[in-house]
């Protein structure tokens, strides 16, 4: 933990407060409608993070772990939940046979499709609420 330089007051304690529930609003939404479509919250965002790695549509089981904030093992069963219910693939890497990716099936992308949309109508939804409160903590950051 860092060392408070100011103390805030109770305008800067509501808008932190309001801001975390805003977040939780758009997590809870985000998990019923994970569950929704008949699968896990984790296994969404799962497949969210493979389709949306870096320079690549497929991840490796460390790279998962890395983008979930989840344990090796964590990640390792996650994959096989994910293959065993046809979201995703496992794929040798050619240059090093010990490495293993994960990529979406058809039946995945398709998923992720779906829960994509409602997520992206939700983000419009909440986004002009949470980008102002965004820029009164930028504001109230500048003037302490």
């Amino acid at each position: 933990m860092c060392a408070m330089t100011t103390r805030l007051n109770k305008a800067e304690y509501q808008l932190l407060a309001d801001f975390r529930y805003a977040l939780r609003q758009f997590l809870h939404f985000s998990e019923a409608s994970a569950r929704a479509a008949g699968i896990e919250p984790q296994q969404h965002q799962a497949l969210l993070a493979i389709k949306g790695f870096p320079e690549r549509d497929k991840i490796t089981i460390s790279e998962l772990a890395e983008r979930l904030q989840i344990k090796h093992h964590s990640a390792v069963g996650l994959a096989s939940r994910l293959v065993a219910n046809g979201f995703a693939m496992r794929e040798a890497n050619p240059d090093d046979r010990r490495q293993v990716f994960l990529a979406l099936t058809r039946r995945g992308e398709a998923l992720l499709e779906q829960l994509t949309a409602v997520h992206k109508e939700e983000l419009r939804r909440l986004g002009p609420e949470i980008h102002a409160m965004l820029a009164r903590l930028h504001e109230s950051g500048e003037q302490t």
